[in-house]
């Protein structure tokens, strides 16, 4: 525990100062996490970070990152080609590179590039709506925590994380909730309470989805954390696997 909080108040401070600053600093520090999350990725099925595959992920995630046009091609055409350069290789290396293996990174790289891309844009939406999902998501890990271990009985998915229970899931949202009013006494938001508040259950909810399909992954591929960069927490995606599904949802939702 004593390494988890260290490791946490070292983490916010390297964080911090990049959330605050925003611009191109932020989003080079976007670019940064999202490269370690999409290595971690693959290094889960196995897949080395040198090779031709993993360099074409990385370079498509940093096109779906940009925010500016790639010279008369538009993400999705970009993506269609990504897709056939992948299927190619399988060809070229009498499939030693599976269509399974292709499947998973296109997959993951779209994963890791829409959750990241929308960090950055909601960073330039605003810092209020920023600091309110973080918060949202903390108080849920937070809520959870400690009501699983002081009521939780019934399991929420054991197949998948077998210490998380349903009154758990339910004391993340209730706390989630306390939080998100709290902060809109402090920094009201143009949207009414009721609506924060609803738009609040859903952010905690699919917060709590991210963490079960991080869960899911580790499971399926037998690993304990995503990563090591972040000693007591695991990896990128260990810390960041709710903020990669809330803040897709939120921008779909057009909350932000």
């Amino acid at each position: 525990m004593k390494q988890r909080i260290q490791t946490a108040i070292l983490a916010i401070i390297v964080f911090l100062p990049f959330v605050l600053i925003g611009g191109r600093p932020f989003e080079i520090f976007v670019y940064i996490l999202a490269t370690i999350g999409l290595v971690e990725l693959m290094r889960m099925r196995e897949i080395g970070k040198y090779s031709l595959p993993a360099i074409l992920a990385i370079a498509l995630l940093w096109l779906v990152l940009g925010s500016i046009p790639i010279l008369w091609v538009t993400k999705s055409e970009v993506i269609m080609l990504f897709v056939l350069l992948l299927l190619s290789y399988t060809v070229l290396v009498k499939n030693k590179f599976t269509f399974d293996e292709a499947g998973f990174i296109l997959l993951s790289t779209i994963y890791i590039g829409m959750g990241f891309f929308y960090l950055i844009e909601t960073r330039q939406d605003g810092l209020i709506y920023l600091f309110y999902v973080l918060l949202v998501i903390w108080s849920t890990d937070t809520g959870a925590y400690f009501t699983g271990k002081a009521i939780g009985k019934r399991k929420l998915w054991p197949e998948i994380s077998p210490n998380k229970t349903i009154e758990g899931a339910a004391g993340g949202i209730a706390l989630a909730i306390i939080v998100a009013i709290i902060f809109f006494l402090i920094e009201p938001f143009s949207d009414s309470l009721f609506l924060v508040i609803g738009v609040t259950i859903l952010v905690s909810i699919f917060g709590q989805i991210g963490d079960l399909v991080e869960s899911a992954f580790k499971r399926h591929y037998d690993v304990k954390d995503s990563g090591n960069l972040l000693p007591g927490h695991g990896g990128i995606l260990d810390r960041l696997d709710s903020l990669l599904f809330v803040l897709p949802i939120l921008h779909f939702i057009h909350f932000i």
